[in-house]
């Protein structure tokens, strides 16, 4: 599983690092999300992506399976 962020569609409001602090931050410059671990491995790591995913008010993340 991987986590795609689309930067074009961030509106830095931060809900993903408030969701998961170790896996995501903000660029200081614009607040656009920067995705500190794009692949999370533990069930609660997938879980908390998944959140994150949902409460994304610009839809900018997604959660890829990889094969």
């Amino acid at each position: 599983m991987r986590i795609t962020a689309n930067q074009d569609r961030c509106v830095g409001a931060g809900q993903c690092v408030l969701v998961d602090p170790e896996a995501f931050d903000q660029n200081d410059a614009d607040g656009t999300v920067i995705v500190l671990r794009p692949n999370p491995g533990t069930e609660p790591e997938i879980a908390r992506a998944r959140e994150a995913v949902n409460v994304c008010p610009g839809r900018t993340l997604a959660l890829v399976e990889e094969s």
